[in-house]
């Protein structure tokens, strides 16, 4: 291949629109090859069906077919990315790469080692801030230290934002994609199979009434947003832009970028607390009681609802998601990393930062988190959030006849045990 062109690489950035990186190599001056990588280091620890590969795969197929029109295709590899870059390197002349930017512990390390080869092959790499607002260093205390605590975070960032210019890149004209025709891999030839759980389109219309319905599972009044930003199917910068003045709904995407910062500046959290003080808490782990609340067979019904919901669908309501975490913790006393893991495996908007962050929050154990002793009641949240069991009955369709478990232990006693276990585990 003596042509010389230059590379896109797509990531979590499954857009033609509003793409940083995207935009910027369309107007480096030569023609841009776009790839993706299915990175098998990844791929290998998911189920062949995983819905989210589907997703990433349906995604990926609609792009093509737009760049198809343009005489284009998306080059698709499957492998270890470092591998698959040398093999690229010996495909095509190519003068630069461009790439938006990934946070997250693996993809630092994975980046790093292929940035190197690049330059060691005297190609330059340009690389960009698409996925966030206001990336790792961009928001920090006047001493040059991390945020560890919402609020103040949230205060600089809408005070940063309120000054920010918030471009928003178009797409460039068809002419400057490489031209080539490539057939679209089905699939199959990568090594999975349809998924019977689909991502849901979002919806950003119809947000009017938010703050009041986001805490009421029943009304499915959320935006199913999660799963488009985490791939980038929808451009942040879009977003914020249109949802800059619902203050509630713009604070929870806030929240995402304290988590990734967080991430980012404290990688240990992955594997241990954020407040190394509860790393003596002794967890009971029982194992028969892990599968009792992973199949959604605890009895209380709020909890068994949302395991069910996410069972189905890789959705939870957020809501239920604070009582399910907060019962696997506080209730259970089952190590925070086990259901962290295991929201892992079946959420549709997995996503590392995030995850992780709001699993400490639950158990008390992470940066900004609920106190250890604010132990939810779930009778108390059922009446207070699904009172007549709309959301109950959808999910679990035995309850209320003698199929139902009766609840795996007493709201009472288990609290008291958490409470106890709690002060003891403190160092």
């Amino acid at each position: 291949m003596n042509k010389t062109l230059n590379i896109f690489w797509f990531r979590r950035d499954l857009r033609l629109y509003d793409n940083t990186a995207l935009h910027h190599a369309l107007n480096s001056g030569l023609p841009v090859l776009p790839v993706f990588i299915f990175d098998t280091q990844i791929l290998s620890e998911l189920p062949v069906n995983d819905a989210r590969v589907n997703f990433i795969y349906d995604k990926l197929y609609e792009i093509d077919a737009q760049l198809k029109k343009m005489g284009s295709s998306v080059n698709v590899y499957k492998g270890d990315p470092l591998k698959i870059w040398e093999e690229i390197l010996t495909e095509f002349k190519i003068e630069k790469v461009y790439f938006n930017k990934d946070y997250e512990p693996y993809a630092l390390e994975r980046d790093k080692r292929i940035r190197n080869l690049l330059k060691e092959n005297g190609i330059e790499v340009y690389t960009y801030k698409d996925q966030v607002i206001f990336e790792e260093n961009e928001i920090l205390k006047s001493d040059g230290k991390p945020y560890t605590v919402f609020t103040p975070y949230k205060n600089k960032w809408l005070e940063k934002f309120r000054d920010a210019e918030i471009f928003h890149n178009q797409i460039a004209c068809s002419e400057c994609f490489y031209k080539f025709k490539d057939t679209f891999p089905s699939l199959k030839e990568i090594g999975f199979e349809e998924s019977k759980i689909k991502v849901k389109e979002y919806n950003v219309n119809d947000l009017d009434n938010y703050s009041e319905e986001r805490d009421i599972p029943a009304l499915d009044s959320t935006s199913y947003l999660s799963p488009h930003l985490r791939f980038g199917t929808v451009s942040i910068r879009q977003l914020v832009h249109k949802l800059k003045t619902n203050q509630t709904f713009l604070s929870e995407l806030i929240w995402r970028e304290f988590f990734m910062q967080i991430l980012y500046h404290f990688p240990e959290v992955v594997d241990h607390n954020f407040k190394r003080k509860y790393d003596g808490i002794e967890w009971r782990n029982d194992e028969n009681e892990f599968k009792a609340w992973c199949e959604g067979k605890t009895g209380y019904p709020m909890v068994d609802a949302g395991m069910r919901q996410l069972n189905q669908t890789g959705y939870m309501h957020n809501r239920v998601r604070m009582l399910t975490a907060g019962f696997l913790c506080k209730h259970l006393l089952i190590d925070w990393r086990w259901g962290e893991a295991y929201f892992a495996s079946k959420l549709l908007d997995f996503e590392l930062s995030s995850n992780n962050g709001n699993w400490q929050w639950a158990a008390g154990t992470g940066c900004d988190a609920a106190p250890y002793f604010r132990i939810f009641n779930p009778a108390e949240q059922q009446k207070k959030f699904d009172k007549d069991y709309h959301y109950v009955k959808r999910w679990v369709p035995e309850f209320g006849t003698s199929d139902y478990p009766k609840p795996i232990v007493g709201h009472k006693q288990a609290r008291e045990r958490a409470l106890t276990e709690y002060k003891k585990g403190i160092r």
